[in-house]
């Protein structure tokens, strides 16, 4: 019966005694391993704990650690906890884990569970794994149930040395051979210490004191890539800007929906733009009801602006954009600006432009900074997406969860690709799509400001809401990632 060996990070003896007696006290688990990260001279100085024997490893995210969870995965299945925190199971939870694994033939099974947050408990649910669910960041919670001999297998295929990334690499490596299975059951209960609203999250990945991070996670994903046959060199189309029937060289385009608050420091912020080139601002309105119109027409004297009014059918971000650029005064280059949002200073637009000539590309992406409402700067500051690079940014833009800002477009391009009518993931459906064929130019200077405030529409999503938006962009990432590998195939 004893079938489940267990490996927990450890402290100390307090963090991890609740756990220990938790997991001592179901009757498949087998051997308990207490994961102690050292440095230097700082290994455990006893060998055992509560009975559980103390393995030392550099990082709990080393190829090491999970080098060393292989060595110790010596009966049927593996359990691997990823927090501190106390873990505690629903009655049989882990009998359920083993028949679903058993009965699906699955590599790995992750759950559903309860999140406890001081004396409140919630249900927390996570989503299906697909073939593009590449997010370094993917959520399967705390407790990953792994058949021993996928972990055995995978780690012999491991031939770089990860200090951060090892665990994804693990989780890459183990999906080429096997399925990852999500069992839609809450079976254990977690605590939870990170109380952030989804909106101060989101941001976490590009982050510049996660860089180091990145770099390996990147790597890791491009090994991932080229193996099942996604992976991309960096060749690209060439982009002719022959047309010259544009009466306009550029477009801003500001889609916008009940933005009393900001639409007028956005259009303000268009209008001011200082260029050697003909341009105007482009402002969608999908039905406000706040007062945002009358702001709106509150510009109309000035020539530079063109305002849509949407009809009563469904638009949301995505149709807006497609009635911008199809409109026939958009200019040749297509630049966003949310509502919410303004440009850094008057030259913004003309470094956009300037951008598509020098680096020959059919998309650009800017570099922009987090402010709160009233502009001031706001952790973690200047976000450039240093991912987005001439080599291997088109692989990469498969692993991270957004694009950057402000995104620019060659129309006559983004006219035959569209935006998915949606009002999320739309930019970033656009963004992997463009960059299957052509290279994504970058500009790494702060050119637009992105504040962050109640109003925005990812601030404060509940479970189900962030869940619904990452199974889409997974979505996304799957649609693309077949058409690579039928591409590649050709």
């Amino acid at each position: 019966m004893k079938k489940i060996n267990c490996f927990i990070p450890f402290q100390d003896e307090t963090q991890v005694k609740t756990t220990v007696d938790n997991l001592k006290a179901q009757k498949l688990v087998d051997k308990i391993y207490l994961l102690h990260v050292h440095a230097g001279e700082t290994a455990y100085p006893s060998a055992e704990v509560f009975g559980c024997k103390v393995i030392n490893v550099p990082s709990i995210n080393s190829t090491a650690a999970v080098k060393a969870i292989a060595a110790k995965s010596d009966t049927n299945y593996s359990l691997i906890y990823t927090k501190y925190t106390s873990l505690s199971f629903v009655l049989f939870s882990l009998e359920r884990m083993v028949n679903i694994i058993e009965d699906t033939g699955a590599a790995m099974v992750y759950a559903d569970h309860f999140k406890q947050v001081g004396d409140s408990r919630s249900n927390y649910p996570v989503i299906d794994y697909q073939f593009g669910s590449l997010r370094d960041d993917f959520d399967f919670g705390s407790v990953l149930f792994y058949r021993s001999d996928a972990i055995k297998e995978a780690v012999s295929r491991m031939d770089i040395d990860y200090k951060f990334a090892a665990m994804y690499d693990l989780r890459l490596k183990v999906s080429q051979k096997g399925d990852l299975e999500h069992i839609n059951e809450y079976l254990y209960y977690d605590v939870e210490t990170d109380t952030r609203k989804s909106g101060e999250k989101i941001f976490d990945y590009v982050d510049p004191k996660n860089r180091a991070v990145q770099i390996e996670m990147e790597q890791a994903c491009t090994e991932h890539l080229k193996v099942i046959g996604g992976y991309l060199k960096p060749k690209f189309k060439d982009v002719q800007f022959a047309e010259d029937n544009f009466e306009y060289e550029a477009s801003v385009i500001i889609p916008c929906k009940n933005r009393v608050r900001t639409i007028k420091d956005a259009i303000t912020s268009a209008l001011s733009q200082k260029t050697n080139f003909k341009y105007n601002v482009i402002v969608v309105d999908d039905n406000s009801d706040d007062g945002t119109v009358d702001i709106i027409k509150s510009f109309k004297e000035n020539e530079k602006l063109i305002y849509i009014a949407q009809d009563k059918s469904y638009h949301a971000i995505g149709g807006n954009w497609n009635v911008a650029i199809h409109h026939p005064k958009c200019g040749k280059f297509a630049i966003q600006l949310d509502s919410d949002d303004v440009y850094s200073d008057e030259h913004s637009l003309q470094k956009m432009v300037d951008a598509f000539y020098e680096q020959n590309c059919a998309m650009v992406v800017g570099t922009y900074r987090m402010t709160n409402f009233q502009m001031e700067t706001i952790p973690p500051g200047i976000i450039d997406h240093k991912e987005w690079t001439p080599d291997n940014g088109r692989n990469n833009a498969l692993r991270i969860n957004g694009l950057g800002a402000p995104r620019g477009f060659y129309t006559p391009m983004l006219r035959t690709i569209n935006f998915p009518t949606t009002k999320y993931g739309e930019d970033y459906a656009v963004g992997l799509r463009v960059s299957r064929e052509y290279q994504i130019g970058r500009i790494y200077e702060v050119v637009y400001l992105c504040r962050r405030w109640d109003g925005n529409s990812d601030a404060s999503l509940e479970i189900e809401k962030v869940n619904a938006n990452n199974t889409y962009k997974d979505r996304l990432r799957t649609w693309e990632l077949k058409a690579r590998v039928a591409m590649n195939r050709k």
